[in-house]
């Protein structure tokens, strides 16, 4: 189950090059089975010693993490020698890794209902998982540069709003505009009736700094609804991840149940 806790720039893009590798691999190894099949592989030595580092791999780093998370007292008590984000990278790629031992166990042999469903499960919580860290993480971090932008963009009007109140009298026809249109346009309106050439230029950047921090603050807008909207896919993840996580569990008792191949 995936948290946005957000990454750097370079260290996101370097995960996600890195991710997107390894989730092409799955997909050609998943692929496979229309050049290869091997019925007996799954219950053998080799395919049963895959299955177990694979569950390993997606279950201990993913139960871990959810229970630091879940639990701020384990949290306190792990500090800085095991933060949530490198816990977070674990649950990642153990999950990623993980995965490419199940696809190998398999040996190409989905026949049976609970491996297909198992399988199908398995892919989509990767997937999912895959979209939210990024995706969210994307808009997260556009949204802090706006903000950051902003800010740098309201201090600069601010300056030059009291850099205008120092001029009465060009404050004035500005009071006189007030009433009769929004802030851009009476900030233009006044710019055009000024004979100052500096007070001219200072005006015209006043309308544009205004401008600009109206498209700003409708894309923070837009980036938020966008955030708050499609956390409704981390809710899909983390529900497809319990079921996987029941259907792994249901598979592994089934495989003991019925015995394994090769202590026979």
């Amino acid at each position: 189950m995936i948290s946005m806790i957000p990454p750097t720039n370079s260290s996101m893009e370097r995960e996600r090059a890195v991710v997107t590798g390894l989730l092409l691999l799955q997909l050609i190894l998943w692929l496979g089975f229309a050049v290869h099949r091997s019925p007996r592989f799954p219950g053998s030595l080799p395919g049963t010693l895959l299955g177990i580092s694979g569950a390993i791999l997606m279950v201990v780093p993913s139960f871990a993490y959810v229970a630091a998370k879940r639990s701020p007292a384990l949290r306190r008590r792990l500090g800085a020698r095991l933060p949530l984000r490198r816990l977070l990278a674990w649950h990642i790629w153990g999950g990623i890794l993980g995965s490419l031992l199940a696809i190998l166990h398999t040996g190409h042999r989905f026949e049976s209902t609970l491996g297909l469903v198992l399988t199908g499960a398995m892919l989509f919580v990767i997937f999912s998982g895959y979209v939210g860290r990024h995706f969210l993480a994307r808009v997260s971090l556009d949204l802090r540069e706006k903000q950051g932008l902003l800010e740098r963009l309201t201090t600069a009007y601010n300056e030059m709003a009291g850099r205008l109140a120092a001029q009465p009298g060009l404050l004035g026809t500005l009071r006189e505009s007030r009433a009769r249109s929004p802030l851009q346009s009476r900030l233009l309106a006044w710019s055009r009736s000024v004979p100052d050439p500096e007070a001219y230029a200072l005006a015209k950047g006043a309308t544009e700094l205004a401008g600009s921090i109206a498209d700003l603050e409708y894309g923070i807008g837009t980036d938020e609804l966008l955030r708050r909207r499609f956390r409704i896919w981390l809710l899909v993840h983390v529900l497809a991840s319990v079921v996987f996580y029941g259907l792994l569990a249901l598979h592994i008792w089934a495989s003991v149940y019925f015995g394994l191949r090769w202590l026979v």
